[in-house]
């Protein structure tokens, strides 16, 4: 087998399993906390740089919601466990750049990687990072070529894979969607507080030798567990989040 073929074929099981990836950051991040310090030895400092942390995160958020929000259904970016499109994503921010959910996973991870203050440990979970998205991104685009041919290869050719290039931007053909948002991204919200929050608990733990919880972090986990359930159960048992085409 060729190894380009070798790429596809651990891309598209990668694909499939892309939702346990963060289970590999967190175990890796768990195991690099026995050597955690306070940031500059202060708590300030401390909270100063998880703040940092926070904002890097939220940045990678509000990259896949702004991508989600103008994205129509069945289309290039919203493939579930298999590659699938029905039509070729290549408006908003597909114009200036091919794989814009991945862009924002990446900064979704770095703050969280970046949490533990390591650089070896925000190094090693990048390149995992890369290794792993890598090989998913050859199995989408051989996907999409075959999928959509020229149509694909004027797009690709034209818009940059990971670094966005605004001068290239179209408008959606879409409104924004924020119900969409909503349906969608919660769980990504949720899930960037609480593994903050336990990476947080943990490593104080280390420092201090016993349990501390902050009323910030105790506040963000309250209210991302909190949205996370109304919006699941708006999700699963209603239809106010429905969006028609979306």
């Amino acid at each position: 087998m060729a190894y380009i073929d070798q790429l596809r074929t651990s891309g598209n099981w990668l694909f499939r399993w892309r939702g346990y990836l963060p289970l590999v950051f967190v175990a890796v991040l768990l195991a690099s906390l026995t050597q955690f310090r306070l940031f500059g030895g202060s708590e300030l400092g401390d909270e100063l740089w998880e703040s940092f942390c926070l904002c890097v995160s939220s940045l990678g958020l509000l990259v896949r919601a702004f991508t989600v929000g103008y994205t129509p259904a069945s289309t290039s970016g919203r493939n579930a466990r298999e590659q699938r499109a029905e039509t070729l994503n290549t408006l908003g921010i597909y114009s200036t750049v091919r794989h814009p959910l991945y862009v924002g996973n990446f900064f979704l991870w770095l703050g969280i990687a970046l949490f533990p203050h390591d650089w070896r440990v925000a190094l090693a979970c990048m390149a995992i990072f890369w290794l792993y998205y890598e090989r998913i991104v050859v199995a989408e685009e051989a996907f999409l070529a075959e999928r959509f041919g020229a149509v694909f290869e004027d797009w690709a050719r034209r818009t940059p894979a990971f670094v966005p290039d605004p001068r290239l931007y179209q408008p959606a053909g879409l409104p924004f969607s924020l119900r969409n948002v909503l349906k969608r991204e919660y769980p990504a919200f949720s899930g960037t507080i609480f593994t903050m929050f336990l990476l947080e608990v943990a490593g104080d733990y280390k420092v201090l030798g016993h349990f501390t919880l902050y009323t910030f972090w105790a506040v963000l986990l309250v209210v991302a567990a909190g949205t996370h359930l109304a919006l699941r159960t708006l999700k699963k048992h209603t239809r106010l989040l429905h969006v028609p085409g979306r």
